[in-house]
C-alpha cells in the first residue's frame, strides 16, 4: 500500500487552504480534505481562465484542492474490489489533475461534473491492472461488464438465464459475454509456487501440473522419433550396399557426439579419393532419405 502521506498536496500551507498537522493516515487525510473550502462558480471560472490563459499553477492547485473531497467520495464506491483506499484516492487525484488541465470554463459546465469522468477513468484503469494478476477485462464490453456485473447480481449465486438476458440487454452486450465475465469474476488467482514454509503437507499447483512432455502432440512426436531412430534407420541402412553402409555408419553413426571418420580416412581404407567417398556418401544419404519417408 502506498503511504497516505503521498496523498498530501504540495505547498498547502502556502496556499492557506486548511491543511494543518500530520497527515500520517488515510483518516487524517480525508478529514483534512473535507475541511478545504469549496469554490463558487464565479471563483472556479476565474481560476480556470487564469490557468488557461496565463498557465497560472497556483490557480490549478486551488482548483485541484477544492475538489479533493470529490475524489474521496468516488473512491469510497470502489472499496468493494479489495484495493487500498489510499491507492484509489491517489489514482483518482491523477484523474482530477488531468481534468483541471483540460477544463474549459467557457462551456458553462461545473468542474465537478467534468472531473468525474476523468477520476473514474483513472480508478477503473488502476482496478483493472491490480485486481488480479491476470487481466479480467480488456475490451470495451468487458470493462463495462466488470464494473456493472456485481451491482446487478442478486447475492452470491450464479445468475439465472433470465438475469443474464436482462443484463445483456441493459448493457447492450452479448449474453455470452455476460456469462464469460461472471465466470472470470468467480475465479481467483492461485500461486504456482509452494508457500515459503516448512510444512510438508502443502503443495502448489506447479508440483502437479502436467509437463509439456505429457501433452498429446508431444507424446506422438516422441513416439514417431523413436520409431524413426530404430526401425526407420535400420530399414534405410538395409537398402545400401556394404561399402555405402560402412561409409555412412563410419561418418555419422560411429560416435554419439557426431565426430565420425573423415573423408580422407575412409579414402585410405577403400583405396579411392576423398572426393569419391563424398560422392558415395551423398548418394547413400539420398537413398536413405527416400526410405525414411515411409516412417515420417
Amino acid at each position: 500500500m502506498k503511504s497516505a502521506t503521498a496523498l498530501m498536496p504540495v505547498e498547502t500551507n502556502a496556499l492557506a487552504l486548511g491543511f494543518s498537522g500530520s497527515l500520517g493516515n488515510i483518516d487524517a487525510y480525508i478529514s483534512a480534505v473535507n475541511r478545504l473550502p469549496m469554490l463558487t462558480q464565479a471563483e472556479e471560472v476565474s481560476l480556470a481562465r487564469s490557468l488557461r490563459e496565463k498557465n497560472d499553477l497556483a490557480a490549478a492547485q486551488k482548483l485541484v484542492l477544492s475538489h479533493l473531497r470529490l475524489v474521496v467520495s468516488i473512491a469510497r464506491g470502489y472499496l468493494g474490489y479489495g484495493l487500498p483506499h489510499a491507492d484509489l484516492i491517489q489514482e483518482g487525484n491523477i484523474g482530477l489533475m488531468k481534468a483541471v488541465k483540460r477544463f474549459d470554463p467557457d462551456q458553462n459546465v461545473r468542474l465537478v461534473s467534468y472531473a468525474m469522468h476523468w477520476i473514474k477513468a483513472e480508478m477503473h484503469e488502476y482496478i483493472l491492472k491490480n485486481w488480479r494478476l491476470v487481466k479480467v477485462a480488456t475490451t470495451k464490453a468487458q470493462r463495462k461488464l466488470f464494473f456493472n456485473l456485481r451491482s446487478h447480481k442478486e447475492g452470491l449465486d450464479a445468475m439465472t438465464p433470465a438475469q443474464v438476458d436482462a443484463l445483456a440487454k441493459t448493457l447492450d452486450v452479448k449474453r455470452e459475454e455476460v456469462i464469460e465475465m461472471e465466470t472470470r469474476l468467480s475465479g481467483r488467482d492461485i500461486a504456482l509456487e509452494a508457500p515459503t514454509d516448512d510444512e510438508d503437507d502443502k503443495f502448489a499447483p506447479i508440483a502437479y501440473l502436467s509437463s509439456d512432455s505429457s501433452e498429446p502432440t508431444r507424446v506422438m512426436e516422441a513416439k514417431q522419433y523413436d520409431r524413426l531412430q530404430s526401425e526407420g534407420l535400420e530399414a534405410a541402412l538395409s537398402k545400401l550396399d556394404d561399402r555405402s553402409r560402412r561409409i555412412v555408419e563410419a561418418r555419422w553413426l560411429a560416435n554419439d557426439d557426431g565426430s565420425g571418420a573423415t573423408l580422407h580416412e575412409l579414402a585410405d581404407e577403400f583405396g579411392v579419393s576423398a572426393e569419391r567417398i563424398r560422392q558415395i556418401e551423398a548418394v547413400a544419404l539420398k537413398k536413405m532419405k527416400g526410405a525414411l519417408q515411409a516412417f515420417a
